[in-house]
């Protein structure tokens, strides 16, 4: 058999007249993340027609239909190895009444009928044979439609010919594209509207180009049965979230809430993350059948109907990765709701519980009128600058957060006490120990001059400030100290309405500026890429270092022994782990940097790359991604600071991340 070339010619022919398939969002489906079943998880390659009947009828009996899961997905093991008279055809011994039939059943559920195939000679497998769609994507996609399917799951294997057509090839010579935009265009000829769900691995980065062909597009590879899959899992999903929309959506995989192979914390984890990153949510446990029945406390967590509705929401944003600190084992997600609601995730890497805090200023607010926790399930009232709450191991703190107030600004009647004439403002949030911050007070108009004193609670001294007549804002210069705890005294002879703090800037240092020791190598990425630098450092490890004498300021009054200070760095990474994924492949790697040789502050960085690791510009390493993280041991004058991988032994990956700036807000 050879490449179907004359639908390649007439395929490519149109693109190049602009007459290009149309956006999948165009067939009315995936307004929101699809939710269903799919039998794959729990049963593998091993369906037959009780179980799938059996699960299909515990979506109702339970209720979870009525909450959305309505896609019962038959995944693979249900054909046969060879076509009969040419077309594929139901194993008939697992499913004795036929396909039609079984979709009939789930349809007169009132429930969505779902196949797994696949665009290769042959579909995915463990130790069976079952024929694929390779060549045969018209016909497939016309009997599907005569058996009333709703969605169609297209996987990725036997399907590159110039190597052989191997089972799983994480390396394919051409992109696997055009093999699906032969089923898109199958499914469209067809009046049946067909959710399409494109698993392709993420091999070629395919949210570029999943969808205009899709609905849905699989990020990565397989999750698998083990806590460490959710760790690689988010790692590779930080540079899809922004492609997620109405009608596309990154599928971060099916769901292993209830297989009993996390605990329930994890659990908890795992589902709030698929939900609040707009992933579809498919339950990948056994709900009901000979053996076995879904446990109620994983049951609870799947009919959670806050978290339900961050996935469905109607705004169709994802939650992005906001700070990550490596060595104290957490991280923070967030994103916007409709109504002007924002959710937010605090993920407890660690083995034991402890307390943990969300700085509401690292999610871009300053107050929440109403934050509810939802595993907690408890409403805090009144939040000002940050909250903190007990996080089991490996547990999460999802938040729901209402009647919200941007970042920096600090409103009087929240924030403020007076006594006689002055202005105590508490919970004021410092990103870094500086005098270089700036406050904006903003006051009542006043009809001639007056004057200000200010004093912060890191500072002895009391600025003095004139307002002039007809004006309602004046600012100055601040010191606070890095944290929540800062305070702010104000004498006014007016009525104070809020203040406005500002960051200090500081300066940017490109990777250029840098002066790289033994095989750490300075490389030139082409135009628009490796931004803003347009180069990068690569090699780094704990022997192969860059460093840079950067002038930075300590102020008189700070209170630390340490002083701290806020850096962002811009890296690259697209250390994918396809082969490892099975095992330790987690789809990150460590950056350290050490000032004045202190002890270094490790980061380790999710995925940047937002092109193809196999065909795209720089294969993915030329696309920047940016994290911020505190770092000690800065004093008055000069300091020497180091980047590079210093890491300990645990380390997987002895090269860091790619190094491309550094800006310190100083």
């Amino acid at each position: 058999m050879h490449l179907n070339w004359t639908f390649l010619h007439i395929f490519l022919l149109d693109l190049a007249r602009g007459a290009a398939l149309k956006p999948r969002i165009d067939n009315g489906l995936a307004k929101t993340p699809p939710m269903g079943w799919n039998s794959y998880n729990h049963y593998a390659c091993s369906p037959n027609e009780t179980i799938v009947k059996s699960n299909a009828k515990a979506l109702v009996d339970l209720g979870l239909d009525k909450l959305g899961y309505r896609y019962v997905t038959i995944d693979c093991g249900w054909t046969i190895p060879d076509r009969v008279n040419g077309s594929l055809t139901w194993n008939e011994t697992n499913f004795p009444s036929g396909f039609p039939a079984v979709g009939e059943y789930i349809h007169d559920l009132d429930l969505l009928f779902g196949v797994y195939e696949d665009a290769g000679i042959k579909s995915c497998q463990t130790d069976i044979e079952q024929a694929g769609s390779l060549y045969h994507e018209a016909q497939d996609a016309a009997l599907f439609a005569s058996w009333k399917i709703d969605a169609l799951k297209y996987d990725n294997c036997f399907s590159d010919e110039a190597t052989g057509y191997p089972n799983v090839n994480y390396a394919p010579s051409t992109s696997p594209k055009l093999r699906f935009a032969n089923m898109t265009k199958a499914l469209a000829a067809e009046e049946r509207a067909v959710l399409f769900q494109i698993c392709e691995w993420g091999i070629d980065f395919p949210a570029l180009w999943a969808p205009a062909l899709g609905n849905t597009w699989r990020i990565g590879n397989d999750i698998i049965p083990a806590w460490r899959a959710i760790w690689r899992t988010l790692n590779q999903a930080v540079p899809h979230t922004s492609f997620a929309a109405p009608g596309q959506w990154p599928d971060l995989d099916m769901l292993e809430v209830g297989n009993d192979v996390l605990t329930i914390p994890e659990e908890q984890t795992h589902f709030s993350l698929w939900a609040i990153l707009k992933s579809p949510l498919v339950i990948g446990a056994a709900l009901k059948d000979e053996w076995t029945s879904i446990n109620k406390d994983s049951l609870t967590i799947l009919a959670n109907q806050d978290v339900i509705g961050f996935n469905q929401d109607s705004l169709g944003k994802s939650a992005d990765l906001k700070r990550r600190w490596t060595e104290e084992q957490y991280e923070v997600w967030s994103g916007p709701l409709s109504n002007g609601r924002i959710v937010a995730a605090v993920i407890n890497w660690a083995d034991n519980a402890r307390e943990l805090t969300l700085n509401l200023p690292d999610i871009g607010l300053q107050y929440a009128g109403q934050v509810k926790d939802i595993w907690a399930d408890k409403v805090v009232k009144d939040v000002k600058t940050s909250i903190t709450s007990t996080v089991e191991s490996h547990g999460v703190m999802l938040l729901e957060l209402q009647d919200t107030v941007a970042a920096g600004l600090y409103r009087s009647q929240e924030f403020a006490s007076v006594k006689g004439n002055t202005y105590t403002f508490e919970s004021i949030y410092a990103n870094t120990t500086s005098d270089k911050h700036e406050i904006i007070v903003q006051s009542e108009n006043t009809s001639k001059k007056t004057s200000l004193k200010i004093k912060s609670s890191m500072d002895d001294k009391i600025r003095s400030i004139s307002i002039p007549a007809s004006r309602n804002s004046v600012s100055s210069k601040l010191a606070l100290q890095t944290g929540a705890n800062n305070t702010v005294h104000i004498e006014s002879s007016i009525p104070i309405k809020a203040i406005q703090i500002k960051s200090p800037q500081g300066e940017y240092y490109p990777c250029t500026n840098f002066d790289p020791s033994g095989s750490s190598k300075l490389e030139t990425c082409d135009s628009g890429f490796c931004k803003p630098t347009g180069s990068k450092l690569s090699y780094l490890d704990s022997s192969n270092k860059a460093s840079i004498a950067i002038q930075a300021t300590v102020p008189n009054t700070s209170q630390s022994s340490s002083t701290f200070k806020y850096v962002e760095i811009d890296f690259t990474n697209n250390d994918i782990a396809f082969s490892t994924s099975w095992d330790l492949g987690s789809n990150s790697r460590n950056i350290t940097i050490a000032v004045n040789d202190e002890h270094p502050v490790r980061l380790e960085v999710p995925l940047s790359g937002k092109h193809s690791e196999l065909f795209g510009p720089g294969k993915g390493w030329w696309d920047t991604s940016t994290l911020g993280v505190l770092v000690g041991g800065w004093k008055n004058g000069t300091n020497v600071v180091v980047v590079g991988n210093e890491s300990g032994d645990d380390v997987v990956q002895s090269y860091g991340a790619d190094f491309v700036g550094l800006r310190v807000f100083d």
